[in-house]
C-alpha cells in the first residue's frame, strides 16, 4: 500500500500522510475492525505531533470550516462527530495529567486514583487524543514519560469505555501494548513503510522553498523547475524527517551564497548534518555552533530568558561567548525559535522574551555531542546559583528560581541544594517536586523529607508564595525541625499562625481546649487529648474505660500528665459566642475567620483527614490527624489567606 492521495488534494497543513490519516479517521468512526487504541510512533523529527494537530483539525467543527473537504480524500475525513479530547502531556506529572482529564470529563473524584472507575462507569466510550507523550514532565532529568505510560496511559488503554490514541516514542509502545489483545491496538510508525511518507518530504520542501512562503527570490525559489528538483533532493537526503527539511531550507535560504541546488552533499539527511552544513555554509567551526546551542539542549520548561543565554553559554564553553552570541545570529537562526510570554503568566513572566530550539530532535543531537552532560549541567547549575542576588530567592529570576532544582538534580548536586527553606517557598512547587522526588530517598536530608511530605498539598491546590510559607512551617514543626519554622517566620510574609506545638500521638479521637485555675498565678490554658487508654503517660478517663486523657499545656509544650482532669475548665458556650473568631471544619481542612468581617484568616488543609478541632476563645487553634496533634497560634493578617 503507497501513501497516495490518489488525486486528491493533500491535507493543507500536513501535505501528506494519507495512509496514516485513513487510520485514524477509520479509529475516529470506530468501524468494524478498526483498533480501539491507536499508538503514533516514529523518530523525534518525524512529524508525528504535526499529524495528530492535523487530523484534530479535521474534527473540529470550526476548523472543518476553515478547510475545502471536498477536495480531499473522503477516507481521511471523519464525519462531522464531536471531537475527541485532546490533551497535551508536555511537562505535565502523570498525576496532574489525570486531574486535567477529571476536570475535562468533569468526574466527581477526590483522588486520580478514581478517574478511570468514573470513566469506566460512563455511559458512552469517550475518545481520547494524548500529544506530546515524549515530553510529559516538568523535569528534563526524569522519565515521567515511562510514568504516564505506566500509570496513566496503559490503564486507559485496559478500559473497554477509552478509545484512545498516544503520540509517544517507539520505546514506550511495547509497554503500551503489554497486555492488550492483538486487535486492540494498531501502531503507526512513521519511520516504516506504509506510513513513512516520500512524496510528502518533496511537497513540504517544495512549499517552503515557494517565493510565497519563504520570502525569498533566488534562483532555485523563482523557477519552479529549479525548485521542484532541490525539493525533490532535499526530500530523498531527507527520508522520513519532516524536520530534516525545515532545516535544510531554511539553512540555504538564510546563507545561499555559494549555494549549488544539484550539489546533494550539501544537503543534510540528519538534524547533526543540518548543524555542520549550516557552520560550514557560514564558515564557521560547527563545534562553535553547539557550543551556543548547548544551553538551550539542557534548558527547563518552555525557554530560557534571553538574558541567561550568554551567561550560561559562557558557563558550559568555560569562556566568555557574548561576543560569539552577539556575532553569531545567522549561525544559530535555524535552530531556535521565540517563545512568546504566556498571557496567564504572572506579573513576573509577562513581557519576558524566551528562545527554545526548534525541535526536541536537536536537543538530543546537541546533548548527544557533549563530552559529559553532567558537567556542563553542572557548569549551568553554578552560574545560575551566582545570578540569584544576595543568595535571596524571593529576588531571583523567575527562571533561576524555579528550574534551579532541575538543573543541579541533572549535576548530581540537588541533595546539597535543598537545605534553604526560603527555596522551598518561592520555587515552583512543581518542578522542584519532581526534581526532589527523582532522588532515592536515603540521599535527601530531612528538610527535603519534610518538603516532599507537603509537596502534595501545595501542588495540587496551586497555593500562593505566603501560604506555602504558612503550610511548611507547620509541617516543619510536626516533623522537629522548629529552626527551619522559624527561619520561615523571617521571610517576610505575615504568615497567619504561628505553630507552638506538635505531638505525635497517634489514635487521638478529641481535642478540646480548657484553663487551669491556679492560686498562685494565672490561669494556664490547656489541651485536652482523647486517646485510647493504652497510650503511654496518659489518665484514665472513667474507671474501666477503653478512653483516657492526655493533658498538655496549650502555649508551651509540657505534659501536665498529673493534672487531674476535674481541673480542667472548659470555656462557657458565653466565651465561645463572645470569642472573636469562628471554627468550621471539614474532612481535610480547618478554617478560622473573623465573625465581625466574615473573613478567613487562616485555612489549614491536610493530606490526612482531620480528626478533631477546638478553638480556644483567644484563637489557639488545637487539631488532630492520624499522625497527632499540634497547637496553632492564629494572626489576624491584612490579607485572608483561603483555600
Amino acid at each position: 500500500m503507497t501513501d497516495s492521495t490518489d488525486g486528491h488534494a493533500p491535507h493543507p497543513y500536513i501535505g501528506g500522510r494519507t495512509n496514516a490519516l485513513r487510520a485514524l479517521s477509520a479509529w475516529r468512526m470506530a468501524r468494524p475492525g478498526a483498533p480501539r487504541v491507536v499508538a503514533l510512533t516514529g523518530d523525534s523529527g518525524s512529524g508525528r505531533s504535526r499529524l495528530l494537530t492535523g487530523f484534530l483539525m479535521l474534527c473540529d467543527p470550526e476548523s472543518r470550516k476553515q478547510l475545502d473537504l471536498e477536495r480531499l480524500d473522503p477516507s481521511c475525513v471523519p464525519p462531522d462527530l464531536p471531537a475527541p479530547a485532546a490533551a497535551n502531556a508536555r511537562g505535565l506529572t502523570a498525576q496532574q495529567f489525570l486531574w486535567a482529564l477529571a476536570d475535562h470529563f468533569e468526574l466527581p473524584v477526590a483522588r486520580t486514583e478514581d478517574v478511570y472507575a468514573e470513566l469506566a462507569a460512563l455511559g458512552e466510550p469517550v475518545s481520547l487524543v494524548v500529544l506530546d507523550g515524549d515530553q510529559a514532565g516538568p523535569v528534563r532529568h526524569t522519565d515521567e514519560s515511562a510514568v504516564l505510560v505506566r500509570r496513566v496511559l496503559k490503564p486507559l488503554a485496559a478500559l473497554d469505555s477509552v478509545r484512545l490514541v498516544a503520540e509517544l516514542p517507539r520505546h514506550l509502545v511495547t509497554e503500551l501494548a503489554e497486555g492488550l489483545p492483538a486487535d486492540a491496538l494498531q501502531i503507526i510508525d512513521l519511520d516504516e513503510p506504509p506510513w513513512a511518507d516520500p512524496e510528502g518530504m518533496v511537497r513540504h520542501a517544495q512549499a517552503a522553498l515557494d517565493p510565497s512562503f519563504a520570502g525569498a527570490d533566488l534562483p532555485f525559489t523563482l523557477d519552479p523547475e529549479v525548485r521542484h528538483a532541490l525539493a525533490t533532493i532535499i526530500g530523498r537526503r531527507a527520508g522520513t524527517s519532516p524536520l530534516v527539511v525545515q532545516l535544510a531550507v531554511q539553512s540555504v535560504l538564510i546563507a545561499p551564497e555559494g549555494f549549488d541546488p544539484a550539489d546533494e552533499s550539501q544537503l543534510p539527511s540528519s538534524v547533526g548534518e543540518a548543524l555542520d552544513l549550516h557552520a560550514g555554509r557560514l564558515g564557521a567551526d560547527p563545534q562553535m555552533l553547539r557550543l551556543l546551542l548547548a544551553p538551550l539542549a539542557l534548558t527547563e520548561a518552555d525557554g530560557m530568558p534571553v538574558h541567561l543565554w550568554a551567561r550560561l553559554t559562557s558557563a558550559v564553553a568555560g569562556q566568555d561567548m557574548s561576543g560569539a552570541i552577539a556575532d553569531g545570529m545567522r549561525l544559530v537562526a535555524p535552530f531556535i525559535q521565540p517563545v512568546e510570554p504566556r498571557a496567564d503568566g504572572d506579573d513576573e513572566s509577562r513581557g519576558r522574551m524566551l528562545l527554545r530550539l526548534l525541535h526536541p530532535a536537536i536537543g538530543d543531537t546537541i546533548r548527544a555531542g557533549l563530552p559529559s552532560v553532567q558537567t556542563a549541567q553542572t557548569h549551568m547549575a553554578m552560574a545560575l546559583l551566582e545570578a540569584v542576588p544576595e543568595q535571596d530567592w524571593g529576588k531571583a529570576d523567575p527562571y533561576v528560581r524555579d528550574h534551579i532544582a532541575g538543573h543541579t538534580l541533572a549535576a548530581g548536586l540537588l541533595p546539597q541544594l535543598l537545605t534553604d527553606p526560603s527555596l522551598f517557598v518561592h520555587a515552583d512547587p512543581v518542578p522542584l517536586r519532581a526534581a526532589i522526588e527523582a532522588v532515592p530517598i536515603e540521599e535527601l536530608g530531612a528538610p527535603a523529607r519534610t518538603y516532599l511530605r507537603a509537596a502534595p498539598l501545595l501542588t495540587r491546590n496551586e497555593v500562593s508564595e505566603p501560604w506555602r510559607a504558612a503550610l511548611l512551617e507547620t509541617t516543619f514543626v510536626e516533623d522537629g525541625l522548629p529552626e527551619y519554622a522559624e527561619a520561615l517566620h523571617r521571610l517576610g510574609f505575615e504568615l497567619p499562625w504561628q505553630t507552638l506545638w506538635s505531638l505525635p500521638v497517634t489514635d487521638i479521637s478529641e481535642v478540646t481546649v480548657g484553663s487551669l485555675q491556679s492560686a498562685e498565678g494565672p490561669t494556664t490554658g490547656v489541651a485536652v487529648l482523647v486517646v485510647p487508654s493504652s497510650t503511654p503517660g496518659a489518665q484514665p478517663m472513667d474507671e474501666g474505660s477503653d478512653f483516657a486523657v492526655l493533658i498538655h499545656g496549650l502555649v508551651h509544650p509540657h505534659d501536665l500528665g498529673a493534672t487531674d482532669l476535674g481541673q480542667v475548665l472548659r470555656p462557657s458556650e458565653e466565651e465561645r459566642t463572645d470569642a472573636p473568631l469562628g471554627l468550621s471544619r471539614g474532612a481535610d481542612y480547618v478554617r478560622v475567620w473573623d465573625k465581625a468581617s466574615e473573613e478567613v484568616l487562616a485555612a489549614l488543609i491536610s493530606d490526612v483527614p482531620f480528626v478533631s478541632a477546638d478553638l480556644s476563645p483567644d484563637g489557639i487553634l488545637v487539631v488532630a490527624t492520624q499522625r497527632g496533634a499540634k497547637a496553632l497560634r492564629i494572626r489576624p493578617v491584612n490579607t485572608a489567606i483561603a483555600s
